[in-house]
C-alpha cells in the first residue's frame, strides 16, 4: 500500500496566499518563475518544495529526492565558488534543457542564488526562457526583480514573498515543537523572515540579543570612543546566535564535511547561507532598534505598539518627529550593511549620529 500523498507545502511557514497560487499553477505551470523577497523569508525553501510539486505528482517518495536536491530531473544551479553563477553554467544549464526528462513529466531547473547571475550568463539563458521547451520549468530566487536584467525578469512570472506576521512564525514554530514562549521571543526577533526563526528555535539567547538592542536607547553614546563600544556589545550579543546559524547549516553537511573531504561546492553553499543568515540577524536587530523609535510616536499618537512588552513610559522619552527621523537613519544603516559596510563600523557610526541627536 502506498504512501498517502502529503500537501506540497505543508511544513512552509507563513505565505498562504502564495502557496495557494503555487498549488495552482503546479498543474499547468508557466515556463519561468521569478521568486522575489527579503532574505530568510522561506523563498529557497518554497521554491524546492513547487520543484517537488512539479516533479513529484504527489508521490511522496520521490517529493523527498526533489527536496533533497538528489532527483535527477531537479537541476540546481549554483554560483562556481564564491562569485557569481557564470556564463559557461548558464549554457551548460541551457543545453541541458532541450533533453528530455530522465525519469518524470517535467524537468526543473532551479536558480536558487539568482541575484549572483552575471550578464553574461543571464543573456545566454535568455533565448531559453523565450523558446522554452514544454517539458522545463526554471525557477529563479532573488531578493528583487533589479537583481536580474530586465529582459529575464520580463519573461518570468514574478512571484512575490512578504513579511510573515508573528502570530504565524510563532504558531508554525510551536507545531515545530518549539516551547510557545520560546516560539514567541524568536518570532520577535526574525522580524518577519522564517527561515532565520527555524534557525534560531532553539536558541535561549534570543531573549538577551533584543533587550539588547531595546536597551540601546538608554545607552547612546556622547563621544565616538563609546559610540564603538556600544558596536561592539551588540556584535556580542549576535555571537551566540551566529555560532547556532553556523551549527545548524553544519548539522546538514554530509559525512565527507566530517572528515574534511567534502566537495568545494558544498562548502561555498555554506558559507554563503551563513553569509546570508548573518546579514539578516544583524537586520533583524537594526529592525528591533527602528521599531521601538516607531512605537514612540504610534503611542503618543494613541495606535498599537509592535512591543507590548516595553514599558508604556519608555514611549515618552523623545518627541514623535525625532522618533520618526531616529527610525529613518536606523533603517538607513540597513542599506548600509547590504552595500557590505562592515557592521561594527556601520553600528557605532549610527549610535554615534543618534547620541548626538538627543
Amino acid at each position: 500500500m502506498g504512501e498517502h500523498p502529503a500537501p506540497p507545502f505543508d511544513d512552509v511557514i507563513g505565505h498562504a496566499g502564495v502557496l495557494s497560487l503555487l498549488e495552482r499553477e503546479s498543474g499547468d505551470p508557466a515556463q519561468a518563475y521569478l521568486f522575489v523577497g527579503p532574505g530568510g523569508i522561506g523563498k529557497a525553501t518554497v521554491a524546492r518544495r513547487f520543484a517537488a510539486a512539479l516533479i513529484a505528482r504527489g508521490d511522496p517518495a520521490v517529493a523527498r529526492r526533489v527536496v533533497a536536491g538528489t532527483h535527477p530531473d531537479l537541476v540546481l544551479v549554483e554560483p562556481d565558488g564564491r562569485t557569481a553563477i557564470t556564463v559557461d553554467q548558464a549554457r551548460h544549464a541551457v543545453s541541458q534543457a532541450s533533453l528530455a526528462p530522465m525519469e518524470a513529466a517535467r524537468k526543473v531547473f532551479l536558480f536558487e542564488e539568482g541575484a549572483m547571475m552575471n550578464d553574461e550568463a543571464a543573456n545566454a539563458l535568455l533565448k531559453t526562457l523565450e523558446e522554452p521547451t514544454a517539458s522545463t520549468v526554471f525557477v529563479i530566487v532573488s531578493e528583487s526583480q533589479d537583481d536580474l536584467p530586465e529582459t529575464v525578469a520580463s519573461r518570468c512570472r514574478t512571484v512575490v514573498f512578504g513579511r510573515v506576521d508573528d502570530a504565524a512564525i510563532t504558531e508554525g514554530l510551536i507545531d515545530a515543537g518549539t516551547p510557545p514562549d520560546q516560539a514567541g521571543e524568536v518570532a520577535r526577533i526574525a522580524g518577519g523572515r522564517p527561515g532565520l526563526a527555524l534557525q534560531l528555535a532553539t536558541r535561549p539567547e534570543v531573549r538577551a540579543f533584543r533587550e539588547v538592542w531595546l536597551g540601546v536607547v538608554d545607552r547612546l553614546p556622547e563621544h565616538p570612543g563609546q559610540a564603538f563600544l556600544l558596536a561592539d556589545e551588540v556584535e556580542a550579543a549576535a555571537e551566540p546566535l551566529l555560532a547556532a546559524l553556523k551549527e545548524r547549516l553544519s548539522e546538514g553537511a554530509s559525512p565527507a564535511a566530517v572528515e574534511g573531504a567534502e566537495p568545494r561546492t558544498a562548502r561555498d553553499r555554506r558559507e554563503r547561507e551563513l553569509r546570508r543568515a548573518s546579514a539578516a540577524l544583524y537586520v533583524s536587530g537594526l529592525e528591533i532598534l527602528a521599531g521601538f523609535y516607531r512605537d514612540v510616536a504610534a503611542a503618543q499618537f494613541g495606535a498599537p505598539v509592535r512591543n507590548p512588552d516595553v514599558a508604556s513610559h519608555l514611549f515618552t522619552k523623545l518627541l514623535p518627529a525625532r522618533a520618526i527621523t531616529n527610525a529613518e537613519r536606523v533603517l538607513e544603516t540597513v542599506e548600509a550593511l547590504q552595500a557590505n559596510q562592515r557592521p561594527r563600523l556601520a553600528f557605532a557610526a549610527l549610535f554615534s549620529d543618534l547620541g548626538n541627536a538627543r
